[in-house]
């Protein structure tokens, strides 16, 4: 404070952790509207879903699709729904919950947003003000969650080898063709005949295999499923109402000054 500033108030502190390690901050940096399931696909009956990885901490949200043909395009829901279709079974992760009907299309019908941990600096702390209190929780982990477009992959991988072979041809590795003012050359050995192919049996096992960042591919096992519950369900007001502490017991501090100074970086 400086000296023109005035103390407008002073607010008692209750601080809790009955909610420990179980608050978050979620953060979508490229999202422009809240974080809830488009009118039309609520219509329809579709849901926002979750899942997480437990041991890496890493978090799925799949939001469905708004379906209105004013701002999806249903054609273009095919070819992408194929290409992660194929992007799951590579990555053996079948989520399941979408059934298919037999001779049916597959359809891009949701857009699933992966977090990315934060490191977080210092005690990050949930504070809200209610009846002049203000009332702390504090924050366990901070995640970013940006949308998942693997399938892309699938898609240019397609693209380059349709183009590919569209170009080729059998004797495309002879070379150029002779000069006709060059005699013939000499031959020399005929072509090498094709081998049949020798078929052995081998015996295979599968296990479980990480990516560079430590993450388990194709583990249903390693993932768990979540219910989702935005802020105006039933759910997520019982969760906001066990953010307030309800003791009235008073903390006593046991440090002095000298000794929280010690503990700020960079003094």
């Amino acid at each position: 404070m400086s000296d023109g500033d005035e103390l407008v108030t002073v607010l008692p502190i209750h601080y809790s952790n009955s909610l420990s390690p179980n608050v978050q901050i979620h953060q979508f940096p490229l999202l422009s509207r809240p974080l809830q399931t488009p009118p039309a696909a609520t219509i329809s009956g579709k849901r926002i879903r979750a899942r997480i990885k437990p041991i890496t901490r890493r978090l799925e949200i799949h939001v469905p699709v708004d379906p209105r043909p004013e701002v999806w395009n249903g054609e273009r829901s095919k070819e992408l729904g194929a290409a992660r279709q194929e992007d799951d079974r590579e990555k053996n992760q079948d989520v399941g919950k979408m059934k298919q009907r037999e001779g049916e299309e597959p359809r891009l019908t949701e857009v699933r947003m992966r977090s990315e941990l934060i490191p977080q600096e210092g005690a990050y702390m949930l504070g809200v003000v209610r009846d002049g209190h203000l009332h702390l929780q504090p924050i366990s982990e901070t995640h970013q969650f940006r949308p998942t477009l693997t399938y892309l992959d699938i898609m240019t991988r397609k693209s380059r080898r349709s183009r590919g072979d569209a170009g080729s041809d059998e004797d495309s590795d002879d070379g150029p063709p002779p000069d006709p003012d060059e005699p013939p050359p000499v031959q020399t050995a005929s072509k090498k005949e094709k081998k049949p192919l020798e078929v052995k049996e081998v015996q295979v096992s599968a296990r479980k295999v990480a990516d560079d960042k430590g993450n388990l591919q194709g583990g249903l096992s390693a993932m768990r499923h979540l219910d989702f519950c935005d802020g105006e369900t039933v759910e997520g007001h019982e969760v906001f109402e066990s953010v307030f502490a309800q003791s009235e017991e008073h903390l006593e501090c046991k440090s002095d000054i000298t000794a929280f100074l010690k503990d700020i970086k960079g003094l």
